[in-house]
């Protein structure tokens, strides 16, 4: 009998303590406001030496405050696959989710999607499931920004194609 009561203690006490200290939190009810230079839809137009690549992506990028959605739009000259999913070496990929940024490295954090941010269903073409990338920034002017990414040394190089502002939302 002593037993169950000491656990039920020790759990109250880590509990009590918990909500003491400023370590313990809630998740917020609101979406953050994210990075102010940040928001807007960035395009990326061209790779460098895309000519001589055999496959390279260009991305499209939305921020809305905390939240990102990016389409990845790949471009192929193998044949990698069925082609009622390459569509004769072209085909798209869609992820949203959130992002945040510290000093000059932002980490994206999300899944992939549908072209209208349904979740995408896994049994289909291409990946599915968690996307996770972290690249560093390069603010080059206020709408100019280049996303170097770690899993790669092709740069995203992304012009500023719509400002907008965040207006956060309920989560």
């Amino acid at each position: 009998m002593k037993k169950p009561f000491a656990y039920l203690a020790f759990a109250l006490m880590l509990t009590t303590n918990c909500l003491l200290q400023t370590a313990c939190h809630f998740n917020p009810d609101m979406q953050t406001p994210g990075e102010s230079y940040l928001q807007g839809d960035w395009q990326q137009d061209s790779v460098t030496m895309q000519k001589q690549l055999v496959s390279y992506s260009l991305y499209n990028l939305k921020f809305n405050c905390d939240s990102f959605f990016v389409s990845i739009k790949t471009i192929s000259k193998a044949n990698i696959g069925a082609d009622s999913c390459t569509k004769g070496g072209q085909w798209t990929e869609y992820v949203k989710g959130v992002y945040e940024q510290r000093n000059d490295t932002l980490h994206v954090r999300g899944l992939f999607c549908n072209a209208d941010y349904s979740y995408k269903d896994p049994s289909g073409c291409f990946r599915s499931g968690v996307y996770e990338e972290r690249f560093k920034i390069v603010k080059k002017t206020d709408s100019l920004v280049q996303f170097n990414p770690t899993s790669s040394v092709i740069a995203i190089n992304t012009r500023l194609v719509k400002r907008n502002s965040c207006t956060p939302k309920p989560l």
